[in-house]
């Protein structure tokens, strides 16, 4: 059942976080790490300004209808994070039209598994990951979160999922940008990820605009029922007067007022990532 997808208002935001203060106390440490073969295979990573070691780690999918974007243009994201105490990975992936459904998914996979190989070199710990996503990014984030097709025995080290504005239970395809992500997979269920939302599942923030007329919350509110169903804390909250992207631009400095999302990400981050959070 469609509920709601047009992803087409989706952009980069490279002016934006070119423009954009960021938060002091926190850098990006290392820059365009190959995680693969490829220019679409590379990632930053993000730390607090202070040494330490073993701190939880979030990686962070950014959206762009799963056909543009960069991860240059989220270091007010990693930064914003990485100020709270995380250390913060932000990879590309391959995008439409050089790819389909599952490469980009299969892309998300590998940085998550050279997040859990390397992330200790940046004083991250490896057993203590959050996978977090806007839009497109939040659609890779949770299918690597709920479908053991992808990481296998390493979704163990996956303690939690935060989703902004997220496309979860969309199939049939009907709009242009599904259409070319997706279109070519003969079972379309398989890509959505309320088909394989349950049981054993990490505990999931879902965060949405009231107003956001991009991705519908209504995406989000069919993932919570089906986590919740299987015995997962879900933890669904609205902001009211915020649309698709301004979900996002609510974590930069100046934008904060208008919604608590970096606030609530943090303490969620920082909850399922205690050392009894998950076992």
């Amino acid at each position: 059942m469609a509920i709601g997808l047009a992803l087409t208002g989706c952009s980069p935001l490279k002016t934006f976080d070119a423009l954009v203060p960021k938060d002091g106390g926190a850098a990006r440490v290392a820059s365009a790490i190959p995680y693969g073969k490829g220019p679409r295979r590379m990632l930053d990573v993000y730390a607090p300004a202070t040494r330490g070691a073993d701190r939880p780690v979030i990686l962070f999918f950014y959206g762009g209808s799963w056909n543009s974007g960069t991860r240059s243009g989220y270091a007010f994201v990693g930064r914003a994070l990485a100020a709270r105490g995380f250390v913060v990975v932000i990879p590309d992936y391959r995008l439409v039209p050089e790819v389909r459904y599952p490469d980009f998914v299969e892309d998300g996979a590998a940085a998550v598994r050279w997040t859990e190989a390397h992330v200790r070199d940046f004083g991250g710990d490896p057993g203590r990951i959050v996978l977090m996503g806007h839009s497109a990014g939040a659609y890779i984030a949770a299918m690597l979160a709920v479908d053991r097709r992808w990481l296998g025995e390493d979704a163990r080290r996956v303690r939690g999922f935060v989703g902004l504005a997220g496309p979860y239970d969309f199939a049939p395809f009907d709009v242009d940008v599904a259409r070319a992500a997706f279109g070519d997979w003969p079972r379309p269920e398989e890509t959505q990820p309320v088909t394989w939302a349950g049981a054993g599942d990490p505990p999931s923030l879902l965060l949405v605009g009231a107003e956001d007329k991009t991705v519908q919350p209504r995406n989000s509110e069919a993932l919570a029922a089906k986590l919740r169903a299987g015995g997962v804390a879900a933890d669904l909250r609205s902001y009211p007067k915020l649309g698709h992207v301004g979900l996002l631009l609510a974590i930069a400095r100046p934008f904060r007022g208008r919604a608590p999302v970096l606030d609530d990400v943090a303490r969620f981050v920082t909850q399922v990532t205690q050392p009894t959070s998950r076992k």
